[in-house]
C-alpha cells in the first residue's frame, strides 16, 4: 500500500552522491555479464546471486564486490552498467548522480585509459537524453591496493578524463590505508591541483581517525560515511562548525556489518548533533536498496518527515558539484513539490 509519504519522496526530486559503478548493478545486468564471461565464481542464476550477497562483513563484502568488477572487461560493459543506473535512478526521481568509478580495476584487466573513457562519455550523453539523468563521475583508489592503485588513479585523471569528470576519492578497506598514506596524499594533491573536487570515503570501518585523516591529509571536500565521527566530540564540533557534508548510506551500513541493526543506525544522532547529511546509497542492488528507498529507511525506521525528508534532498543538491544555475533549478523543483 503506497502511502502519502511514499508518494511524496516518489515524487521528490534527488540526487544521489554516493554510488558506485560496479555496486549499481542491477542483478538482471550482473547476471547477464557472468553469463557473457562464463568460469568465474559469480553466480549465474537469480537465486544464487541473492545468496551470493549477503556479506558476512566488510572483508567479505568486498571479495564479492572484486568478483563482480572481474565480470566488466570491456567498455561496452562500462557503458552498460552507467545507462542501467541512470534507467534505476529516473524511474526514482532521481535528476543527478556522482558515481564513483575505480579506474585501477578497468586497468588490470587490460582496458586502454582512452576506451574506458570513450565509454564514460558515451554513457553520460546518453543518460542525459535516454533517461534525464545527468551524470558526473568520481574517480576512486581502491584503498588496499596501495602505490600502484593511486598512480593509475591519478595518471587516468589527469591524462584522460572524462568530459564529467568533478571528483577524486579513495574508497575501499580503511584499514589498509596508514601504510600507503603519502602516496594517497601525493595523488589527491595531484588530482586537486588540477581541479578536481576531493571525495574520499572515511569513519565507515574505522573510528574517527580515518575522518581526520582525509580532512587534513587529502583535504575533503565532502566525506564517505564519516559515521564514526560521533566518538570523537571535538570532531564533531569541526564538522557542524564547517558543515563539511557526510554522505550517509544506512543500509549499506548494516549489510557490511558496520552498523548492527537498521534501528542502531546513528543518522538521527548525526541530525540531532546539527551535521550536514546527504542520503545515498552506496551499492544499491548488492544491499537490495535504492536511493527513494534510503528516503523510506528514514521515513519509517527514524521518524522523518516531509520536511526532514526535503531537507536531506536540498542537502543533496547543496553538497553536489552541480553547476550553480542547475542546482538554482534543483531547489527551485523541491520548493515547489514541498510548497
Amino acid at each position: 500500500m503506497t502511502t502519502p509519504t511514499d508518494a511524496f519522496i516518489d515524487a521528490l526530486p534527488k540526487v544521489e552522491l554516493h554510488v558506485h559503478l560496479v555496486g549499481s548493478a542491477s542483478v538482471a545486468t550482473v547476471l547477464e555479464l557472468a553469463r557473457r564471461h562464463p568460469g568465474g565464481p559469480v553466480p549465474t542464476t537469480e537465486e544464487e546471486l541473492r545468496a551470493f550477497y549477503a556479506f558476512r562483513d566488510f572483508p567479505h563484502f568486498a571479495q564479492v564486490y572484486g568478483a563482480v568488477n572481474a565480470l566488466v572487461r570491456e567498455p561496452e560493459d562500462v557503458a552498460t552498467l552507467v545507462l542501467g543506473l541512470a534507467r534505476d535512478l529516473s524511474s526514482q526521481g532521481a535528476r543527478y548522480a556522482e558515481l564513483q568509478v575505480t579506474p585501477y580495476a578497468h586497468s588490470i584487466v587490460g582496458m586502454p585509459m582512452r576506451e574506458v573513457t570513450e565509454a564514460l562519455d558515451l554513457a553520460a550523453r546518453r543518460s542525459a537524453t535516454d533517461h534525464g539523468v545527468e551524470m558526473a563521475y568520481i574517480f576512486d583508489i581502491p584503498g588496499e591496493f596501495g602505490e600502484e592503485a593511486a598512480k593509475i588513479t591519478v595518471m587516468h585523471a589527469l591524462e584522460e578524463p572524462p568530459a564529467a569528470l568533478v571528483g577524486f576519492g579513495l574508497g575501499g578497506i580503511e584499514q589498509s590505508r596508514p601504510r600507503y598514506r603519502d602516496a594517497y596524499r601525493d595523488a589527491f594533491a595531484a588530482a586537486r591541483a588540477a581541479g578536481l573536487h576531493s571525495v574520499p570515503h572515511g569513519g565507515e570501518m574505522t573510528g574517527p581517525e580515518s575522518v581526520w585523516e582525509v580532512i587534513e591529509g587529502l583535504g575533503a571536500e565532502r566525506i564517505g560515511h564519516g559515521i564514526s565521527c560521533l566518538q570523537d566530540p571535538r570532531l564533531v564540533a569541526y564538522l557542524r562548525e564547517r558543515q563539511l557534508p557526510l554522505d550517509v548510506c544506512p543500509t549499506s551500513n548494516v549489510c557490511t556489518g558496520q552498523v548492527a541493526r537498521i534501528e542502531d543506525h546513528p543518522l538521527p544522532r548525526l541530525l540531532e548533533e546539527g551535521l550536514f547529511v546527504t542520503l545515498n546509497s552506496d551499492d544499491p542492488p548488492m544491499f537490495a536498496t535504492t536511493l527513494a528507498g534510503e528516503y523510506r529507511v528514514a521515513a519509517r525506521v527514524f521518524g522523518l518527515g516531509e520536511p526532514e525528508l526535503a531537507r536531506l534532498a536540498r542537502n543533496g543538491v547543496h553538497a553536489s558539484f552541480l553547476a550553480p544555475e542547475r542546482k538554482q533549478a534543483l531547489l527551485a523543483e523541491i520548493d515547489a513539490l514541498t510548497g
